[in-house]
């Protein structure tokens, strides 16, 4: 049995009481001290983990000056506090020990624009990606642009004076920052712009916090002004903490306080607003992918290619590319990198060119490729070919390839994982190359892997060395790696820490800076935060304090996992192996990832969030000396070893509010839609609808199990029954009385109806099963035959369905066979019924591996229930499940012949829209087009637009509790789409996606079989 974790690391009572008075004093954000927050909270991208003491989410600016005046109080002065961003940091930058103050929740307004002067304003939680979407109207957007866009915040951005792709041309963020309003230590809000020197020594010379931090800020820098300029080398991408150089321009006439908060790491204060400027969009662009036989010649040819003067050069080496090609991103970029025949590419460099004209382009663009033309031809500088491409949405794709490296990198196979932590060394980009050799034979003197990609345009390499930091061993090399990078980049005239800011790495600042230089950091600390509250530990720490700065051998994530035994630790490999990249807060609607974050924005209920939980729960189920997987294995093969009435009594405690860290997994695990997006969508393949399957099976061992989840798992055998009884059944559900005892005693609401009439009573008896009979038909009988698959969903909700399947299958000149129905499992496994999924699938298995001897190809038509058979099944069942085979109907369809068939011209003159399933959408990206190639075949236009989920998967949305989310979801993604399609012009490939149309519009889709069935021609 499941251990009660019940040592909860509870909130201290100073910590209550503060949380008590903030809101006692107006504050209206959230505020949260569960373990399971602060859990979620205690990582970003990096290697670290610090569990902060509570997390709160403001709503506007009065909420921050409040949680920070409060804590000026008695007995309170011992808090300290760390901003936080989208936590894409790969530094830990925002990791704290204290209160981390969370503006990714509720600060995403974007408050004013003006295009006459080309500024916008935004809050700190905009995310960048929405920024843009927001400025493209406009014509304009924010240049910085980073891998993690889609979830990285403008506050972010600013604290780490993030840059990326394109800052040859469009600089770093504070080469963007016009203004910022940023709130002090004690709530003081100090608003910061660039002015004259003389205004600036005008506040110098007043009294209060903002008169002190001008003082000493002109004086560190104005004194020192010969040493910075001296100290530090002339890199664009150059980040030193606090910017010390550019707080004057050149003239030393203009004074810009703005520079120094930007890049601080929250470290100063709490940036809460942002006046930015924005670059106008070229209408015209151009990219090259130009291919290489190795990496090295790459990075030679980069300065090459600057001198050509594109606006960007990005490059990846052959290992990124490969683990590209294992991505479900590959679909989309497949046809723009093409391989060189009789030539392995083991480098690419992506070369973009932006313009006004097409003169301005032609000239550019024509000229670089006769150069390249002539390397190929003499066989010089690594060059083995090139590809342009015009298109702007093809461009995006290869850019998103681009960004999804970074993750991508860390789904490598085996213990030993790319990290970043010295992967963002900036040096002169005429020194690259050579610094590459040097950084690869350190590397390789320690026989490590690693992956490469960066901007070699301004001499940016992110470099990740695999390591197992479970293995101490390893971890040593982590410091011993560290150490050499630092002096390889101080020989070659560079920098550690050249995009991704300092964060753990802020030990090595007094090497860099020197002593007078740190000291007078130390000294801009002071003044700003001089008990050290913000941020403590990061960059540096005030002049008169003792505390330490955080370092590279810190409290690492691999710290807890080691502590879980091996075998456990493999078993759950897909949340283990989560590195945080953050993939899943992506903020665009209508991607289909992590629809239940994208709903609640509660970092508990996605992906990286879950995984954090399951690995927190089996290291406390490994303290409390529980073997998971001995009690799964009793779970799964035998009965479970507590009775009823144990499992009573352990719900009524439960029930009395007695604590167990497992129900706040389980509160975060209830809201999983199970849609299995994060099973290909994310970079790592986190697969949270497995683990949470087995973590509910291991609960409800310990724990009763509503009866909904009892309903729900048997629907496969109770269809089946009611079914036959569709006419007295459909209204007894229909009715009031009904509806409610459902609703009050089973949690649901919206029952699906049965269908009338039956399936059986639709289908031609020659095309049911019939083992006789197919025994006896000939070799060229059965290839021009087709097995369907019966789900439940289809047979006995929407018989019309597979009648039209049967119809269109038959029009095409093959014979349909109706295999007889078999429970598939997809419910029990949703809702953790192990035991009962091993025996269902086990069934089924022995059922369709024995038909695979008449080689006859086997088709399902709901993706949910048709994944299982190829997932869930190969993952319990392992070898047992056998070779068996069930396609998707589009898949076997799109080799089918077309001109067989033809369509009334009444539907070939109208324009179709299909919305796809999202399991289909990320499972298998091609389904839309295969469709849309099917329907082109038959002469009917059809429109794909790209949506996330519509809020239903499965039973999610007949669920009580999820009304409000499920309904959100909806309007999120599908409904604008519904909305501006005729009616009876709409298809939708999901069983569920249809059923949430029709409940909310009172209209339901077609699938694109049964339009094809109803609009064939006779």
């Amino acid at each position: 049995m499941i251990a009660n974790i019940n040592q909860q690391d509870t909130a201290s009572e100073l910590l209550n009481d503060y949380l008590n008075l903030i809101i006692n004093n107006g504050f209206l954000g959230e505020t949260d001290s569960s373990y399971a927050t602060r859990l979620v909270t205690a990582t970003d991208n990096s290697i670290y983990q610090n569990v902060p003491q509570a997390v709160i989410y403001p709503k506007n600016n009065k909420d921050i000056q409040t949680a920070l005046h409060c804590a000026q109080q008695n007995p309170f002065l011992s808090l300290t506090f760390g901003p936080r961003g989208g936590g894409t940091g790969t530094n830990g930058q925002s990791l704290t020990p204290g209160i981390v103050i969370d503006l990714s929740r509720h600060m995403r307004e974007i408050i004013e624009i003006n295009v006459e002067e080309k500024w916008v304003k935004v809050q700190a939680g905009v995310i960048k990606d929405q920024l843009n979407d927001y400025l493209r109207p406009y014509g304009f957007f924010f240049a910085p642009d980073l891998s993690t866009s889609n979830r990285a915040t403008i506050g972010g951005m600013v604290n780490t004076d993030a840059s990326g792709q394109g800052s040859l041309v469009y600089g770093k963020t504070s080469d963007h920052v016009l203004g910022l309003k940023t709130y002090l230590v004690d709530g003081t809000e100090l608003n910061t712009r660039k002015i004259s020197i003389e205004k600036a020594q005008l506040i110098a010379a007043q009294e209060g916090r903002a008169s002190q931090i001008y003082q000493q800020v002109i004086e560190s820098c104005h004194s020192n002004r010969a040493l910075i300029l001296s100290k530090f080398p002339r890199l664009n991408r150059f980040l030193t903490g606090y910017d010390l150089e550019n707080v004057f321009d050149n003239t030393l006439e203009n004074f810009d306080l703005s520079r120094i908060i930007t890049g601080s790491e929250g470290s100063l204060g709490v940036v809460t607003e942002a006046k930015l400027n924005i670059t106008p969009i070229a209408p015209l662009k151009t990219l090259i992918n130009i291919k290489y036989d190795s990496f090295d010649s790459a990075l030679r040819n980069s300065p090459f290619l600057v001198s050509a003067q594109a606006t960007s050069v990005e490059t990846v080496d052959s290992k990124v590319l490969n683990l590209a090609k294992e991505d479900i991103v590959w679909h989309s970029v497949s046809d723009l990198i093409t391989s060189v025949p009789g030539i392995e590419m083991q480098g690419l460099n992506m070369v973009e060119f932006n313009g006004e004209t097409e003169n301005e382009m032609d000239g550019k663009i024509s000229s670089l490729c006769k150069e390249l033309d002539k390397l190929i031809a003499h066989k010089q500088a690594g060059v083995i070919g090139y590809q342009l491409i015009n298109d702007k949405a093809d461009i995006l794709k290869i850019y998103a390839m681009r960004k999804k490296a970074v993750g991508l990198l860390g789904n490598t196979k085996g213990k030993q994982k790319p990290l970043a932590f010295a992967e963002d060394t900036a040096v002169p980009p005429e020194n690259l190359a050579d610094f590459i050799v040097e950084f690869r034979a350190l590397l390789d003197s320690h026989n490590l892997n690693y992956g490469m990609f960066g901007h070699v345009d301004a001499g940016v390499l992110h470099v990740r060395p695999a390591l197992d930091m479970c293995d101490p061993e390893q971890e040593k090399l982590l410091r011993k790696i560290s150490d050499h990078v630092v002096a390889l980049t101080a020989k070659y005239r560079g920098l550690m820490w050249g995009e991704h800011g300092k964060g753990y790495r802020s030990e090595y600042g007094p090497e860099f800076f020197g002593e007078i230089l740190f000291t007078e950091l130390r000294k801009i600390k002071s003044v700003f935060d001089k008990n050290n509250r913000l941020n403590p530990g990061k960059i540096c720490t005030p002049i008169e304090s003792t505390d330490e700065l955080v370092s590279v051998d810190s409290q690492k994530r691999a710290w807890f996992d080691k502590k879980i035994n091996i075998k456990v630790r493999d078993s759950f490999e897909n949340a283990m192996n989560c590195n945080g990249n953050g993939l899943c807060y992506n903020y665009d609607e209508s991607s289909p990832m992590c629809p239940s974050y994208k709903v609640t924005k509660d970092r508990r209920h996605s992906p990286k969030g879950r995984a954090s939980l399951i690995r927190e729960w089996l290291r406390l189920q490994e303290k409390a000396n529980v073997n998971i997987i001995d009690v799964e294995k009793q779970l799964i093969n035998k009965e479970n070893d507590i009775t009823w009435w144990e499992r009573y009594l352990n719900t009524r405690e439960k029930n009395k509010g007695q604590y167990d860290f497992s129900h706040e997994v389980k509160e975060s695990m209830d809201e999983c839609l199970a849609c299995k997006a994060c099973t290909t969508a994310c970079p790592i393949k986190v697969d949270v609808p497995t683990f949470r399957s087995r973590f509910l099976n291991l609960y409800h061992s310990k724990y009763n199990r509503p009866l909904k989840d009892y309903l729900v798992s048997n629907i496969e055998t109770t269809a089946p029954i009611l079914s036959k009884l569709g006419p007295v059944v459909n209204p007894i559900v229909k009715s009031k009385p009904t509806a409610y005892v459902i609703e009050k005693v089973f949690g649901y609401v919206d029952t699906p109806l049965l269908s009338t009439p039956t399936l059986a009573n639709r289908v031609n008896k020659k095309y049911l099963f019939d083992q006789t009979k197919l025994e006896r038909i000939s070799e060229t009988e059965r290839e021009n035959s087709v097995f369907i698959v019966q789900d439940p969903f289809t047979s006995f909700y929407e018989a019309e369905l597979v009648s039209s399947c049967i119809k269109v299958i038959a029009a095409l000149g093959i014979n349909p066979i109706l295999l007889p129905f078999l429970p598939n499992g997809k419910a029990q496994h949703v809702k953790g019924f192990l035991k009962e999924f091993k025996s269902t699938a086990k069934t089924a298995c022995d059922f369709l591996n024995s038909l695979n001897d008449y080689k006859i190809p086997m088709i399902g038509l709901d993706a949910s229930l048709v994944m299982v058979y190829r997932d869930e099944y190969k993952t319990l069942l392992g070898d047992l499940r056998g070779s068996f085979e069930v396609m998707l109907a589009h898949e076997w369809l799109e080799k089918q012949n077309w001109q067989s068939i033809s369509l009334t011209e009444a539907s070939q003159k109208e324009h179709y829209t299909l919305l796809s399933h999202c399991t289909e959408t990320t499972a298998l990206p091609n389904a839309s087009q295969i469709w849309k190639s099917i329907f082109s075949q038959l002469s009917v236009t059809l429109n794909t637009p790209v949506t996330g989920c519509c809020g239903m998967a499965g039973t999610y949305g007949h669920e009580l509790q999820n009304q409000e989310n499920s309904r959100s979801l909806y309007n999120m993604s599908w409904k604008p789409h519904v909305e501006k399609t005729a009616k009876g012009n709409l298809l939708s490939t999901g069983f569920s996606c249809r059923s949430q149309v029709k409940r909310y519009e009172n209209r339901k889709p077609k699938h694109p079989i049964e339009f094809i069935a109803a609009n064939l021609r006779s």
